[in-house]
Parts: C-alpha cells; sequence; structure tokens
C-alpha cells in the first residue's frame, strides 16, 4: 500500500506538471527515430563522424544496424573522484565492441571541486558550472550519431549538469557510470575537532594540512554525506545507475565489472534492441519523488533541493519546496552519515547501503516501485546487491535488516520522524534548513541580527570576540544572482566554536552549504535573495531573526510598517565580478532564477 502523502505530492505534481510534460514528451517523441539515429545524415556528414574511428568501428558504423554510444566524462586528474575516469571511456568501448556495439567520446564536461575553491574566488563559478556542464554534454551529443548514451560524473554539479542534458536529448537510453568513493580516512569527528582547534588558534596550519590530508586521501569521492555521495544515491534510487553501483571503491574487480555492465546494459535499452526506454520516458513523476524521498530519508544535501528542481524541469516535471517539505513530513530519517552522524559513507554501505535503505522504504509504500529503471521494470530489482560469482558480475539480495544501527535505522525505530530537511518561510522569505545534523534543542533561535555582506568578514569578527554572544549571522548578498551562490563551508568551524562555548547560534543566508552545515542551524537558501529585492536586504544589526527548525519559522521581529519604510540595502558587486574568470559568467548570472526555482538560466 502507498503512503498517502507519496500518493498525494506525486498527484500533485502530475497535475501541475500536466501541460509541460505532455510538451516535453512529444518532443523527445519527434527526435526519435526508427533506425539508428546516423541513418538521417548525408553521406559527408557521417564520413566526418567516423573519421577518427578505427577500421572495426569504421565498418560498423557504415552498418546502419549496430548502435553507436556516446560517451561523455568529466574525467580530469586533480579531482580525487574524476581521476578514475581515466581508462573508462576504453574499456567502455571494448564492452561495447563486445555485443556488437561502437563507443565514441562525444564530449568532456568541467568537473570543478567545492572543496579547493571554498572561500575562493572560484567558488562563486561553482554553480553556474552545472548549467555550463550541460550545455558541453549537448554540444558533444547534437552530433546526431548516438543511439545511447553513457555519462561519466559524479561530484556536486556535475551530475546534475549530466542529467539535464540527457533530458535535452530525452529521446536517447542513458546509462550513468559511477567511479565509488575512496576509502575511509581520517574519522570525520578528528576532522572537524582539528579544525576548530584550528579556529580557536590551538592548532597550526600544518597540523590542519596533516588533518585534513588524511580525511582526503585517495582516489574516489570524499567519504562524507555532501552532495557527491548524495547524488549517487538519489541516482540509484532513481534508477539511473545499475543497482549497487553507486558506492563500490574505484581500481576493485566488482567496480570493473559493474562499468563493463553498464556499457553492455544502455545497448539493451535502444531503438533498435527492440526494448526502448529513452531516459525521457524513464524519468517520470514517480521517478523524481523516489529521488526526493531518497534525499529526505539519509539527510542528504540541501543542494539537491535546487538540483532536483532543475532536473526535474529538465523532464518536464514541475516540483517546489512544498513537495519536499510535504514529503518531509511522512518520511522518516533512516541515516546516521556525516555531518549528521560519524560514520561515513563506506560504514553506510557495509551496513547495507542503499540495498537496504530502498528495501525498508518500500516495504513501507514510501517509494514508487512500479517505475522504470535502467535495470528493468520495478524497483525491488534495487534491493539486490552486486557481487562476483566465480569472477562473473551477478546479483543477489541485498541485508534484510541493518548491520549496524547506529547508522542505518529501520522505520520501526528511525532515528527522526521527519525526515531530514525542513522548508522554513516567513517575511525573510523561504529558506531550507538541513536538521537532521541540528540537535533538536538547536532548532530554535531567537536572538539580535549580525548582518555581514562578505563570508569573508567573518572570522575577523570571530577573532575579535563581536560574536561571543547570542547571534543570528545573516550573511547576505551570496545569492545566484549576487555572486553566482557560492557555498559557505568556512563559517562552520567559527560558529561551531561559538555553540561550543554555550552562546545560541543561527545562520541565515541566501549562499549555500550543500551537505555539510553540520551542527550549526542554517537556514540557507533564502529566497528571493537580497540582490533581487528579498527582505534579506532590510535586515539591520541588532534585529531579532527568529529560526525555528521545528514549526518552520523565517522571521524577521520587525513591524511591517518599519520595514516598508526602511531602504533596501544594495552594494555595488561590480568588482567582485572580475578575475578567477567570473567576466565569462556575467551573462549567465544574471538570468540565474530563484534557489527555488532550480537557480538555473537554462529556459526549459
Amino acid at each position: 500500500m502507498i503512503n498517502s502523502t507519496l500518493s498525494r505530492v506525486t498527484q500533485r505534481i502530475i497535475e501541475r506538471s500536466k501541460d509541460s510534460r505532455a510538451a516535453y514528451l512529444a518532443r523527445i517523441d519527434a527526435a526519435r527515430s526508427q533506425t539508428v539515429h546516423r541513418a538521417q545524415l548525408a553521406c559527408g556528414n557521417l564520413a566526418h563522424g567516423f573519421a577518427a574511428c578505427q577500421p572495426e568501428d569504421k565498418n560498423a558504423l557504415k552498418n546502419m544496424v549496430r548502435s553507436d554510444i556516446a560517451i561523455i566524462t568529466a574525467y580530469n586528474d586533480m579531482l580525487s573522484a574524476h581521476q578514475p575516469y581515466e581508462d573508462y571511456p576504453q574499456k567502455l568501448k571494448q564492452a561495447l565492441n563486445a555485443v556488437g556495439a561502437v563507443g565514441q567520446v562525444a564530449g568532456g564536461v568541467p568537473a570543478m571541486c567545492d572543496g579547493v575553491t571554498q572561500g575562493q574566488d572560484g567558488m562563486e563559478l561553482s554553480l553556474m558550472s552545472r548549467d555550463v556542464i550541460a550545455m558541453s554534454a549537448a554540444v558533444g551529443l547534437s552530433h546526431n550519431m548516438f543511439d545511447g548514451a553513457l555519462f561519466l560524473g559524479i561530484c556536486d554539479k556535475i551530475v546534475p549538469g549530466l542529467v539535464m542534458s540527457a533530458l535535452s536529448f530525452g529521446h536517447l537510453p542513458a546509462v550513468f557510470v559511477p567511479a565509488g568513493p575512496m576509502s575511509s580516512g581520517l574519522p570525520n569527528k578528528e576532522k572537524v575537532r582539528v579544525r576548530q582547534l584550528y579556529a580557536e588558534g590551538k592548532a597550526d596550519r600544518q597540523a590542519l594540512l596533516e588533518a585534513e590530508a588524511a580525511s582526503y586521501h585517495s582516489i574516489g569521492t570524499c567519504t562524507f554525506y555532501g552532495t557527491a555521495n548524495t547524488n549517487q544515491m538519489i541516482m540509484e534510487v532513481m534508477g539511473l545507475h545499475l543497482p549497487g553501483a553507486s558506492f563500490v571503491h574505484p581500481d576493485t574487480p566488482l567496480r570493473a565489472a559493474l562499468t563493463d555492465a553498464a556499457a553492455r546494459q544502455v545497448t539493451r535499452l535502444t531503438e533498435t534492441s527492440g526494448n526502448y526506454l529513452p531516459i525521457g520516458q524513464l524519468m517520470n513523476e514517480k521517478v523524481v519523488v523516489n529521488g526526493i524521498v531518497s534525499l529526505l530519508a539519509t539527510g542528504g544535501s540541501t543542494n539537491l533541493t535546487m538540483h532536483m528542481v532543475a532536473m526535474a524541469r529538465a523532464a518536464g516535471i514541475i516540483i517546489n519546496w512544498d513537495d519536499f517539505s510535504e514529503l518531509s513530513d511522512a518520511v522518516p530519517l533512516l541515516c546516521r552519515i556525516y555531518p549528521n552522524g560519524p560514520a561515513d559513507i563506506n560504514q553506510f554501505q557495509a551496513a547495507g547501503g542503499v540495498q537496504l535503505v530502498v528495501r525498508e522504504l518500500l516495504k513501507h509504500g514510501l517509494l514508487h516501485r512500479d517505475v522504470h529503471t535502467v535495470a528493468g521494470f520495478g524497483l525491488e530489482r534495487y534491493t539486490q546487491e552486486p557481487w562476483l560469482d566465480n569472477g562473473s558480475l551477478a546479483w543477489r539480495d541485498g541485508a534484510e535488516s541493518s548491520l549496524d544501527a547506529q547508522v542505518i535505522a529501520s522505520i520501526a525505530q528511525p532515528f527522526e520522524h521527519h525526515g531530514g530537511t525542513k522548508v522554513l518561510s516567513g517575511n525573510l522569505g523561504r529558506a531550507v534548513m538541513k536538521t537532521s545534523a541540528v540537535p533538536a534543542d538547536n532548532q530554535i533561535i531567537e536572538a539580535p541580527a549580525v548582518v555581514f555582506e562578505s563570508q569573508h568578514d567573518i572570522v575577523p569578527a570571530f577573532e575579535a570576540g563581536l560574536l561571543n554572544k547570542d547571534c543570528v549571522v545573516v550573511v547576505r548578498f551570496q545569492g545566484p544572482q549576487a555572486n553566482g551562490m557560492p557555498e559557505l563551508h568556512k563559517l562552520m568551524p567559527p560558529l561551531g566554536v561559538l555553540m561550543d562555548r554555550g552562546f545560541k547560534v543561527a545562520l541565515v543566508t541566501d549562499g549555500r552549504l550543500s551537505g555539510a552545515s553540520g551542527k550549526v542551524p542554517s537556514a540557507i537558501h533564502v529566497t528571493p535573495e537580497a540582490y533581487t529585492g528579498g527582505m534579506l536586504a532590510k535586515v539591520r544589526n541588532g534585529d531579532i531573526i527568529r529560526v525555528n527548525g521545528r514549526s518552520g519559522e523565517l522571521e524577521l521581529q520587525v513591524g511591517a510598517a518599519e520595514l516598508a519604510a526602511r531602504e533596501a540595502y544594495r552594494p555595488d558587486l561590480s568588482a567582485e565580478h572580475i578575475g578567477c574568470g567570473r567576466e565569462l559568467f556575467g551573462a549567465l548570472r544574471s538570468q540565474l532564477s530563484g534557489a527555488e526555482q532550480g537557480a538555473c538560466c537554462i529556459k526549459f
């Protein structure tokens, strides 16, 4: 029996999206080909398309029956999560050749790391890079040579951007190919301890660097449950990965077998296979709701409250934060993964992983089981885990119950009865709080505002003792159109120290914090943003602000008449729009929608 809230929200999304979804499906149906797509090309076009191929592949592409599969890769060897992709194209081509298909690298997309750019000017390009990735992938796919696509990407903006591009070419089957997390390093609790010691001046830079290097130490995704690993969770539950593919380590035989299987599987979904399943049909309203549920049940990254909106819109499906909020009331928190617990993603995998979460949610009607996936119809397939049976890839039933109840709970005894994400609203606008990481007694704060226009001014204020009091730290003009909406993780260590000193502290910002807001109650993604006239632009030092992560209040305790009389402050940010490539993004920045609309410049 499907949960009544799940059913109601899904039906509301279907009704809201009726016209846009119908128009989208008509568009991808018009792009469909009854044979291989390259058959539509003139001889000169086709000759250009296979000129660089080896003779065997060239002959196969002259044959108008064999499938040509695009490979879109986010490989670079600076970022740990994407370095494993270096040899994937060749491996995928070999796997495709083995089943009579051809693989071509259709294009590469940028992949930047918020961990590297944190607190730097480059972070202001981060969110916009998602839309650039979508457009870059579209350029590669636009040659109309292809009958399906394999997408290689993992981290924060890369996966959502790739999904948006895949849905733009929604008439093509698509399989997403992860590369897995790094092995566990320094425990997250120890890393946080050293960071706070450094913020207090009790540890030097060398000690901090050693702690960070011991945490982020090898190839693979970072092991905390930020946006990268949340992406992987959601992609698997939405059926866009093979079952169990998300959290298998790089450079292991099982990972190699899953990569080969992904290549073979996409050929089974092409037009000529007789089992045609394009991604635009696969990703329907029920699949989107499943993705939201998996985000809430696991306490995932708040970035997905924007990315899911943009991804869904690319398929003609319209969702908003009310959908997240209503589902969150029905979906319990089943996981404790750092920053909302000490465990890392490898411990989550060992405790039962995605398969157990899917099993538990299905058992209680909190996921739609009647959906298409890249592995076949029905979400039950995703309760199975991959393994090597005498060297051959096979699937078997995953864990029936948690192997570590401190990491994955049952619905009968969840960590919280409310999902890990709360939507806040009031006269300051609408915002999101990741409540799963915030102790219940810290979720309600009413205190004077301390207002900043730059994240870089907070550490000096902290060091000068100006924040040693109960306060709501307001960091404004950090929204999409102001400066590209950077993440503000540098704020967490000093604000965490203030809480440890016994002060009641909250953060309110139109910027981002991803999945790592930690214990500080943070109302983020405030929309409308200050730069476009949001009420944050009228807040003054000393104003009382109420932040309530339980009831969902975000209220400036100033009378309506006084607020109407106040002039909104708007700084000149022109000097901050140049340098580090920021001047190249002016047109995109000015077109970004609000956070609740996906912070997107692409008009679908």
